[in-house]
């Protein structure tokens, strides 16, 4: 879908990675799920082959604010990631038709906001109308704050910010990629445990899977390095999980 055509989220800020509610879902090869062509190299019976697609999924949503304090504006990305630790740098793919992609090529700048179950209403709104017509902060009731290493503005309201500077910009086709080094982050002073770490799993964080958001839950599955730890630390880990399970079953229990 073209932002000439007016048609569903790609006519407007957001799903510059790509698809949105809108979308038609892929259709797989052939009419129907009866002749739909079986995926070949030994994957199974019940694969089914689809076109070549952006089928990666669950993606980040954030909301990339951009501009300065006095005309910021903010543009809802799914099409984003990390790229290198050190230096530590992240992207962003944009059309090169979205209003603020002449802001971010001009400027060299942007902050990545990431996104809460209290922003999901605002993130959406913010990729589904386009800066050119309204002022998205003022709309949406946020915060825009300075930022400590790039003069574009951060979401006061987002747990955590990444300012970014771009070093690069590679043109793909129907997107060109930002590329660019994380030159600050700041974190909600809440999500700071006593022991100085910060627990981005209490930050209610999203993510946007295949038209949808869903918020991702608490419960930890595993952590780096489970699969090969030695017997003891894993049964100390497992003792861990566990009470930390309790301690979040109790607090839910409070709460009714």
């Amino acid at each position: 879908m073209d932002a000439k055509k007016g048609r569903g989220l790609d006519k407007e800020e957001m799903w510059a990675g790509g698809s949105g509610p809108d979308k038609t879902e892929e259709r797989a090869v052939g009419s129907g799920p009866d002749t739909a062509e079986k995926r070949a190299g030994g994957s199974g019976p019940d694969k089914i082959q689809f076109p070549p697609g952006t089928m990666l999924n669950p993606v980040p949503a954030v909301m990339v604010s951009c501009g300065s304090l006095e005309k910021p504006n903010i543009i809802t990305i799914a099409w984003t990631g990390t790229i290198c630790s050190d230096p530590a740098m992240t992207y962003i793919s944009v059309r090169p038709s979205r209003f603020s992609y002449d802001i971010i090529r001009e400027s060299g700048e942007f902050t990545i906001n990431l996104v809460n179950r209290d922003l999901v209403f605002a993130a959406d709104y913010c990729g589904v109308r386009s800066g050119r017509d309204v002022d998205k902060f003022r709309e949406q009731n946020l915060t825009a704050v300075a930022g400590r290493t790039v003069s574009c503005p951060s979401i006061a309201e987002s747990p955590v910010n990444l300012e970014c500077r771009v070093t690069e910009i590679i043109p793909l086709g129907s997107h060109h990629m930002f590329l660019a080094e994380i030159t600050a982050v700041t974190a909600d002073g809440s999500l700071m445990d006593p022991a100085g770490a910060l627990r981005l799993d209490r930050a209610g964080l999203v993510a946007y899977n295949h038209g949808h958001y869903y918020g991702l839950q608490r419960e930890e599955l595993g952590r780096f390095g489970y699969s090969v730890m030695k017997p003891k630390t894993r049964r100390r880990y497992e003792a861990a999980k566990k009470a930390s399970r309790r301690d979040a079953a109790r607090k839910r229990s409070r709460r009714k």
